[in-house]
């Protein structure tokens, strides 16, 4: 009896494993959304880690999470790690690529809770009054992120965070279009005021 368990048990591994083995080997997240800001203004929030606290959805997650900037100041070759709780874990990111105003390419190395690799792209398109942003996430799935896969909707966990993501990426890019509106708009009366004209200097008496 017992040994009829266990080639029964074994039988339903390997199906398991087979059903597992068939599971696309790649996986895409993606949203959309639309910000009231020129698409450099959105941009920068993106091209520079030193501003992603303001946006980022997992950066409260954990409040003694240890960030580490590095690289230069902003765009290709800027870097960020993480350590965290269980719910922010251990990572880093590198941008990869940045075409000003367009687009930003970042690797993103997941450490613990598992080890994996994905790419993140960030697209901006300019539309009448703002800018169409798309956040997007790309990588293979192994064995393990298969079977993970039967389990939970990758999709909708991570594509949750990213509409949050995107919802205070807005906010912040508006709040900085709308400060560089009204800059602007005290600096034009300035600049369009005439001149004060030097005094003369008076005339030579004759001797």
């Amino acid at each position: 009896m017992l040994r009829k368990v266990l080639i029964g048990l074994a039988a339903l591994v390997v199906v398991l494993g087979v059903f597992i083995a068939t599971r696309p080997s790649t996986f895409r997240i993606e949203r959309t959304t639309r910000i009231a800001a020129p698409p450099d203004v959105v941009f920068a929030l993106v091209n520079d880690f030193h501003a992603w606290p303001r946006w980022s959805p997992w950066e409260h997650l954990d409040p003694s999470m240890k960030r580490t900037v590095g690289g230069p100041p902003s765009g290709a070759g800027a870097t960020y790690a993480w350590t965290g709780n269980d719910k922010v874990g251990e990572g880093n990111m590198r941008i990869t690529e940045s075409v000003p105003a367009q687009k930003v390419g970042i690797r993103l190395e997941f450490i613990k809770p598992w080890a994996s690799v994905a790419q993140t792209d960030f697209g901006f398109r300019p539309e009448a009054g703002g800018t169409q942003v798309t956040w997007a996430m790309t990588g293979k799935n192994d064995f393990i992120g298969k079977a993970f896969s039967l389990f939970a909707d990758m999709d909708a966990m991570v594509g949750k965070d990213f509409e949050n993501g995107l919802v205070a990426m807005r906010r912040e890019a508006e709040v900085d279009a709308k400060k560089r509106s009204e800059a602007s708009t005290a600096a034009a009366p300035a600049a369009a005021a005439p001149g004060t004209a030097a005094p003369a200097e008076p005339a030579a008496t004759a001797k």
